[in-house]
Parts: structure tokens; sequence; C-alpha cells
């Protein structure tokens, strides 16, 4: 209450299921949450014990949309286009959250679009994932700087690399880089191998 009474924005919240798997109160917290004031509630289908273990509790994110009339946002495992209509499906929220999900594939956003509209969005190609790649790291180190910079790409350089062939060896040398331009030279000629090769299989 008193923080919807100091601003001017909405204002919105994030919960969880509950604490651990004996203290579950989804349900009495999104109904306080809403008599406080906040328009819009996002779960994530998991307890704070759980943190990311285990299987997500769609049921509960459905419960809490039937007790109120605030928008819901349903969080958790959403990693693709097909998991995404399965858990508007399931649960009835408004909409959903995706976090862990678009860590080294932010596309996935315009594919959970696409595909919830009836016109499903490729795969990126090696072309424009190396765009979006370096343009991304070139941006980190303008933001926080060589010393931050450095240290940070290397987390959103990882996360590129999971899914990508090799990826699991650069992203190792990729670490041990000490300058800006040691990574973005790094990360520019590892995409400009793989569309080469790409090239020379076609």
């Amino acid at each position: 209450i008193s923080v919807n009474s100091a601003v001017d924005v909405p204002v919105t919240l994030k919960i969880r299921t509950g604490w651990d798997s004996t203290h579950k109160n989804a349900v009495t917290i999104a109904k306080l949450a809403e008599d406080c004031g906040i328009q819009a509630l996002a779960i994530h289908g998991r307890t704070r014990a759980c943190r990311f273990i285990g299987a997500v509790e769609y049921e509960t994110i459905a419960s809490v949309k039937q007790e109120v009339s605030i928008p819901v946002f349903a969080n958790g495992d959403i990693k693709n286009p097909k998991k995404a209509k399965e858990v508007l499906d399931q649960t009835g929220a408004d909409g959903i959250m995706v976090g862990r999900g678009a860590q080294g594939r932010p596309w996935v956003f315009r594919e959970i679009c696409g595909f919830l509209n009836g016109e499903p969005h490729p795969a990126p190609s090696l072309k424009e994932m190396k765009n979006i790649v370096t343009s991304h790291l070139m941006d980190i180190h303008l933001f926080y700087g060589e010393y931050m910079g450095l240290r940070i790409s290397r987390k959103h350089f990882g996360w590129y690399m999971q899914y990508l062939p090799s990826g699991k060896d650069i992203s190792k040398r990729f670490n041990q880089l000490i300058t800006t331009s040691e990574q973005l030279v790094s990360a520019q000629d590892f995409f400009e191998r793989l569309i080469e090769g790409e090239v020379m299989a076609a």
C-alpha cells in the first residue's frame, strides 16, 4: 500500500508458490497483493526452497489465476514456443515470463510470439547470431567499462556458446582473454569459422 501511494506508475509483484513444500501460500499472497493495489502478478511455479530444481507447479499458477482479477503471468521452465503455449493453456495465465530460457537465446521471444500468433519464426542464421552476440558484447563493454565488461561478458558469451558446436572449448579460451578487443576478435573469428564451414557444407 505504501509503495502504491508513493509512486505514479503501476506496481507489480513477483512471487513463488511458497517458502517450501509444507508452506505454500501463493493464493493467499496473491489475494493480499490484489487488495493492496498490486496491478499485475508474476508467479514462478516453485517454492523458495526449490530454487530452480524440480517440477514447476503450473497447477498452483492456475489456482491463483482463478482467485484474482489482476493479470497473472506464469514463469518457470519456459524455454521454447511449444512450452509457452502449453503453459498458457494449462494455467489460463494472461501471459508468460521468460527468464533463464532467454540466456544465450534472446531471439526466443520472437519465436514464442510468432508461434502463438501463427507466424513461426525460424532460428537465427549464424550471420545474424554473430551480429547479435558481437553487438551485445560491445554494449556490455560500453556500459560497464573494460574491467567489469570483461567479467560480465564471460557469462553472457558462455550462455550463447552452450548451444553451438565447440562452444564449450571457445568459451574456456574466451574466459582467459584480458582485453575488450581480444574478446571481440575472438567472438567474431569463432562465428566466421562457423559461417565458412556452413557455406562449404552447402
